[in-house]
């Protein structure tokens, strides 16, 4: 670097500057990397202010000591194209890769594609991961080498014999209540002890790559008495919704979770299942927070953490009764708004960047942030300029893809959607944060419409061989879920 960028950067960080001189350069990698996943978390974390009972200490602390993005947003609300494009660094418009089904290698174009800890490998890490970092079943037990050197924990979760909740749909996951009594039953307290044990043992003479993937607040929403006893039920804030949000909002956008596992916030209201849902939400999400704790305790103790990076995301958010529904599958702000955090060396401690940023911009900012040689045919854009100045502007939006022609673009104070038929909406978050009142069809924002339409992806690859019609996609023109016609009047409300 120049004497002029090594006073500017100087300047910009009261910590020490990033240094962003390719690791060869210094003799080979000398940070560390610890990769924290976490599922269907929201923007209901302390630090983000999305509940105002939210409780989440560690993630916080981890939020003082860096860089919080409050306008970050997932790729796809659904795990697998989510995760798939974390890790690949591809667009699920570029890979097809839109439903549950199918994982990335066995699509032929993606086989041989390098994933982030496999460029992490290739380059002297040691890499590892437990839990829930690319989604179950996307990566077959024979692929897993390819990926990463060594597993720990998949933390399954735990189930009771019985279902607490009856829900519409009787799959044993849709479920929530106090479980198991004690944490250390937990999938994600095994899980946290597998890393824990990781960072304890790390091979000498070599940097480190450690993924921990948190599985809730991803239903069944279990959390053993004391968490439920952070949340009072009696004190109990629920989620704001109007009950004529949806008068405004295309017939389209029902297509997108016609007929889920998530019951209606219908239902939860006439079962009395909407607060305890809420409940055990914020209950779970305090016990995984914990858990983060556990993990970012364990670094310290390796005397490390100095040298390490630290990045927190969660693949994609969750709807806990706004739009009339709960669970992910929308292109509203509940859905796609998720944490985004980076600490560690040179990275400004209690920076909050404002920002649109993606989950795709995770792969390049690693690569940037370790001094490592980029990778070429990243669709996202390293975040160290926002890292250094978290006022930086960025030119490009975040953007958000729900099936084949189903997008969302979210500047730094718009939302705009714009669905396969064509049918649209927009949202001003300055003065409408809970996109309550679509502005598409006012004349007096078409040329907000139009700025923000240039952005959608110009191609849309076709669903990759394999999927899973969980979610709808356009076949011959007509509109399907698990390969049957939608017949209008019939979507489940």
């Amino acid at each position: 670097m120049t004497v002029a960028l090594t006073c500017l950067l100087l300047a910009l960080t009261p910590a020490e500057a990033i240094d962003s001189t390719p690791g060869e350069a210094r003799g080979g990698p000398t940070k560390n990397i610890l990769f924290i996943a976490v599922d269907d978390l929201n923007d209901w974390v302390g630090c983000l202010g999305g509940h105002p009972q939210a409780k989440t200490p560690n993630i916080d602390r981890l939020a003082a000591r860096g860089t919080l993005f409050t306008n970050a947003h997932c790729q796809a609300p659904l795990c697998n194209p989510s995760r798939s494009s974390v890790l690949t660094g591809l667009r699920p418009s570029t890979t097809g890769i839109y439903a549950l089904q199918p994982g990335f290698r066995t699509l032929p174009a993606l086989k041989d594609h390098v994933t982030l800890p496999q460029h992490l490998a290739a380059l002297g890490y040691s890499t590892f991961a437990a839990g829930k970092i690319f989604h179950d079943g996307s990566v077959a037990p024979a692929d897993r080498p390819k990926e990463l050197q060594s597993w720990g924990d998949v933390g399954a979760m735990p189930y009771p014999a019985r279902k607490f909740v009856a829900t519409p749909d009787p799959i044993k996951a849709m479920d929530w209540g106090v479980f198991p009594e004690e944490d250390e039953k937990q999938g994600d307290w095994r899980i946290a002890e597998s890393a824990i044990k990781r960072l304890k043992s790390l091979p000498e003479g070599r940097p480190f790559f450690v993924g921990v993937g948190f599985r809730l607040p991803h239903v069944p929403c279990f959390a053993s008495r004391p968490w439920f006893d952070l949340h009072p039920e009696q004190t109990l804030i629920l989620p704001p919704v109007n009950d004529d949000d949806r008068n405004d909002i295309p017939e389209f956008a029902w297509y997108l979770h016609w007929k889920l596992p998530e019951p209606r916030l219908s239902w939860l209201r006439r079962t009395n299942q909407w607060r305890p849902l809420v409940r055990a939400y914020l209950a779970s999400t305090s016990f995984m927070d914990s858990q983060v704790g556990r993990v970012l305790d364990a670094l310290e103790a390796t005397g490390k953490a100095d040298n390490t990076l630290v990045v927190l995301w969660s693949d994609h958010g969750w709807h806990l009764g706004e739009k009339g529904i709960t669970g992910k599958n929308s292109l509203w702000e509940r859905s796609t708004r998720v944490p985004l955090i980076f600490a560690g060396p040179g990275i400004p401690q209690g920076a909050r960047c404002a920002q649109p940023t993606e989950l795709l911009d995770i792969y390049p900012t690693l690569v940037e942030l370790a001094g490592l040689p980029p990778r070429q045919g990243l669709e996202g854009h390293s975040l160290v300029p926002q890292l250094r100045d978290a006022k930086a502007s960025r030119p490009w939006p975040a953007i958000t893809t729900h099936g084949p022609g189903n997008h969302a673009v979210r500047s730094e104070h718009w939302r705009y959607i714009r669905y396969a038929n064509g049918s649209e909406e927009l949202y001003d978050h300055r003065s409408d944060p809970h996109e309550w009142v679509n502005l598409a069809n006012d004349a007096r924002y078409r040329t907000i419409v139009r700025e923000h339409a240039r952005w959608l992806p110009t191609h849309d690859a076709d669903p990759a061989p394999g999927s899973v019609d969980r979610l709808l996609m356009r076949k011959f023109g007509v509109w399907t879920w698990e390969g049957m016609p939608i017949i209008p009047g019939t979507l489940e409300r």
